[in-house]
């Protein structure tokens, strides 16, 4: 066992994490907390399950496992979102934009913080 693994840090290799209750409740959360949300479901990959990435209406955003696409697609229904596939419509540009805006932001206080 490496360290990681006896500070109960490291995951088990191999194994994926699949969503649980505590996921979706989170999701349902920073929608209700959030204005002009979409959901956008990203796809399985090798060393993720399926996820849910979900925007503002400013661009802020959030990810979180979700059981599958079909999974996806009813929890926006529930709480009354549009949901898109990543692979057909991509990234929104609002969030690449506050993606920047955050870095250019935390450049401006590194660079504060040197003048100290």
């Amino acid at each position: 066992m490496g360290l990681l693994g006896k500070l109960g840090l490291g995951g088990r290799r191999g194994v994926l994490r699949t969503a649980d209750s505590g996921d979706e409740a989170y999701l349902r959360a920073w929608v209700a907390a959030h204005e002009g949300v979409e959901a956008f479901v990203e796809p399985r990959t090798t060393v993720t399950e399926t996820t849910m990435l979900l925007v503002d209406k400013h661009g802020a955003w959030t990810r979180r496992r979700i059981s599958g696409p079909a999974g996806a697609r009813k929890l926006a229904r529930s709480v009354k979102i549009p949901v898109y596939d990543v692979q057909l419509v991509g990234y929104p540009k609002r969030m690449r934009d506050h993606d920047a805006r955050q870095r250019a932001l935390r450049e401006q206080e590194r660079r504060r913080n040197l003048g100290r």
